[in-house]
């Protein structure tokens, strides 16, 4: 029977700004099993990775404001005072961020990064928490690793000093990682070498995975289950099958055609979704989606869609989502004007 790991039900992040308070994650549900691999996606601006920092309360609370539940191993993370979030953050629950260089402290050795979190959770000894850091090194394919382990982050390339991330991230082996873009500013090759090496931890170690990213092939090649994000919200679940076989949001039907065919037409122009994510002080009255979408009409600017249930696992946020899909061959424009 699979296991639950994570739940967020009807999670909402509001920060408090000069103009207002602004909802970044507007209302958002979903669930990570145990040894599952799940993909966020969606534009910048999205809220994907508010959602997941959400979950590690890493924000100034002073200037932030929760509703909902993130309920991790069923108890409710947004109660959990700070100590008991100490706790849960890099032990139980880590997060690897998109720039290493930016988030490894640079005046401290890598092994010294390894080591703090297994010495602060598992109480163990300096030298024995160097030896595990050895060790962290080795596993996510570092060469040398007795050496780098007292190297500083400028001394290693981008795909190491990445590795050596992930390495922070599963010092104490938590149960779910968080991973916000790992392999964007890496090249193709290191890339690639990356998500193998995300795949067989997640396997070894058995935790649950919520990997964002841009790259729709990334998502193919990692996940089982994807969620798209528009403007704080979910309008779109469903497994990787599902989601590229047959797609019921006209937004996740756009992030797809925008992935360049390798046997297409080079002479056409590239697929692009007009226009860009609204301001979240300017949050449609309707569809979030209906001023950049070909087939909204006017019951899509006049109220916010339910999300409907497809399958057991296909979701959508779209009041004509049906229509759509009984009426791919005809023009956008005529299905917008049909009732």
């Amino acid at each position: 029977m699979t296991e639950t790991l994570l739940k967020l039900d009807n999670l909402k992040t509001h920060f408090y700004t000069e103009r207002g308070m602004v909802t970044a994650v507007d209302g958002i549900s979903f669930q990570v099993d145990k040894g599952e691999i799940i993909g966020l996606v969606g534009e910048s601006g999205c809220g994907k990775s508010v959602t997941i920092q959400s979950i590690l309360r890493l924000f100034d609370e002073r200037t932030v404001a929760y509703e909902g539940a993130v309920n991790y191993k069923g108890k409710n993370l947004l109660t959990y005072d700070k100590r008991e979030m100490q706790h849960i953050r890099g032990n139980e629950i880590s997060m690897i961020f998109q720039d290493p260089l930016s988030s490894l402290n640079p005046v401290q050795t890598i092994g010294r990064q390894i080591s703090e979190p297994i010495r602060i959770h598992q109480k163990l000894s300096k030298k024995a928490a160097k030896e595990e850091a050895v060790k962290l090194l080795r596993l996510v394919g570092i060469p040398n690793p007795e050496a780098r382990v007292d190297e500083y982050p400028h001394q290693l390339s981008g795909g190491m000093r990445q590795r050596a991330m992930i390495a922070v991230a599963l010092a104490c082996k938590p149960s779910l990682l968080l991973a916000d873009e790992p392999t964007t500013a890496l090249d193709v090759t290191i890339q690639s070498q990356i998500l193998n090496l995300m795949k067989d931890l997640n396997e070894e170690l058995d935790m649950g995975v919520i990997f964002i990213t841009h790259d729709l092939g990334v998502v193919a090649e990692l996940c089982s289950r994807v969620i798209v994000m528009y403007l704080g919200e979910i309008v779109e679940e469903a497994s990787i099958r599902e989601l590229f076989t047959r797609p019921l949001h006209p937004y996740t039907q756009g992030l797809i055609k925008s992935i360049p065919a390798m046997d297409g037409d080079r002479s056409e122009e590239l697929y692009v979704i007009k226009g860009t994510v609204p301001s979240l002080t300017q949050v449609p009255k309707g569809c979030r989606f209906a001023n950049r979408c070909l087939y909204a009409n006017e019951q899509c600017f006049a109220a916010p869609p339910p999300t409907y249930v497809e399958t057991d696992s296909q979701k959508v946020k779209c009041w004509r989502y049906k229509e759509i899909q009984e009426s791919k061959e005809a023009d956008p424009r005529e299905i917008a004007g049909a009732k």
